[in-house]
């Protein structure tokens, strides 16, 4: 069948010209654009019929500062880690505003990203289906001194502090307590004069002040606990696995391996061997892509997701980190060996299962837009 697409995305970003080269390969006409900065400042005309395809907002200056830059005031930079709780609540006010078009059909449900951009949520609704994830500390932490009191009455001593609206790492902390009270923590986070900024190298905090300013920077944007679980190794190095789930397939795999407790590429993080994954893990490599299939399972309305799965020492089981509404930006990675997208990249994957839709194949949404049962 002939699709018609048009991108909600940033003009000329990886991701909007990734999509629109996986089109043409795929024999599809050229995918119109619908810019973000347009649709933030709601001056836009949507092309009749067709689907919309929802890109990330990130990574573009202007769409930054129209979502953070008035709660951020003069001291608002790119760089800043602090103001997610607005950006967030902009997105989601743009993205439930297209819903409400007439005539507009999504691909992917605004409310199950509203989901997957909160971890908190996230965790409750995969801990309520089943899905294997870290212990989370639950409920609001309002600064340091409210978070180091909950940490020893749940008997934490290890754990990720997470921004609840982040994405990238940015603003995430690792932090740990030795049996004396030391206390470190490992974030990309630069203090500088009094704010919060996100550097692309990973540094360790030993003084509580500094630990302190951190977390009471971030915590009236919310944040997400959860046990810092000790992860596989691959070559000496923390690894870990992000699963692209496309149509309830696992499709793509790549591994992450890092010397740091965060594997993001651009951290520091490097691609490791899936072959390698593969043969530790042995038996248990196919319940590894269920895990990641279970997770998606719990977002039925949305055609792709990124799922992380952290598989424990040995590579014997796992336990789901995050779930990614744009966890697809994987250039120059095929599909799975004998899987339903070997030979295509991630972008391609979702182009065959949109054009060739199988009875289980999440539909794009017709303004029935629901929230997830939890």
């Amino acid at each position: 069948m002939t699709v018609r697409l048009t991108v909600l995305g940033n003009p000329g970003h990886r991701r909007v010209t990734l999509f629109a080269a996986a089109a043409r390969a795929a024999g599809l006409p050229e995918p119109a654009v619908l810019p973000w900065l347009d649709v933030l400042r709601g001056r836009y005309r949507l092309p009749e019929g067709g689907l919309l395809r929802i890109e990330s907002p990130g990574e573009e200056p202007e769409v930054d500062r129209l979502l953070r830059g008035q709660a951020l005031g003069p001291g608002y930079a790119p760089t800043r880690v602090e103001g997610t709780a607005v950006w967030y609540a902009g997105v989601m006010a743009a993205l439930r505003g297209l819903a409400a078009r007439p005539g507009v059909r999504l691909l992917g449900d605004p409310e199950e990203i509203a989901v997957m951009f909160d971890k908190r949520r996230t965790h409750a609704l995969l801990a309520g289906a089943g899905v294997p994830v870290p212990r989370a500390l639950g409920g609001e932490v309002t600064g340091w001194e409210h978070l180091r009191g909950r940490l020893a009455e749940a008997g934490l001593h290890r754990v990720f502090v997470k921004p609840a609206h982040g994405s990238s790492a940015s603003g995430v902390m690792a932090l740990e307590f030795g049996p004396r009270g030391q206390l470190q923590a490992t974030t990309s986070v630069e203090l500088a004069d009094g704010r919060l900024h996100n550097s692309l190298r990973v540094r360790r905090y030993r003084g509580e002040r500094e630990v302190a300013a951190i977390v009471d920077g971030l915590a009236p944007d919310g944040l997400h606990v959860e046990q810092w679980i000790p992860k596989a190794s691959q070559s000496g190095r923390s690894a870990d696995l992000r699963v692209v789930v496309v149509s309830g397939r696992a499709t793509h795999a790549v591994v992450r391996t890092s010397g740091q407790p965060m594997t993001n590429l651009h951290l520091g993080g490097a691609r490791g061997s899936l072959d390698q994954a593969r043969e530790a893990a042995g038996p248990a490599w196919p319940a590894l892509l269920e895990t990641a299939e279970r997770a998606a399972a719990c977002f039925p309305g949305s055609p792709m997701v990124g799922v992380d799965v952290l598989p424990t020492t040995g590579w014997r089981r796992a336990l789901v980190g995050e779930v990614n509404a744009f966890g697809d930006l994987l250039p120059n990675l095929t599909g799975l060996p004998g899987g339903p997208a070997e030979g295509l990249d991630t972008y391609g994957a979702q182009l065959a299962a949109l054009t060739a839709p199988s009875p289980s194949s999440p539909a794009a949404t017709d303004h029935q837009i629901t929230e997830p049962a939890r």
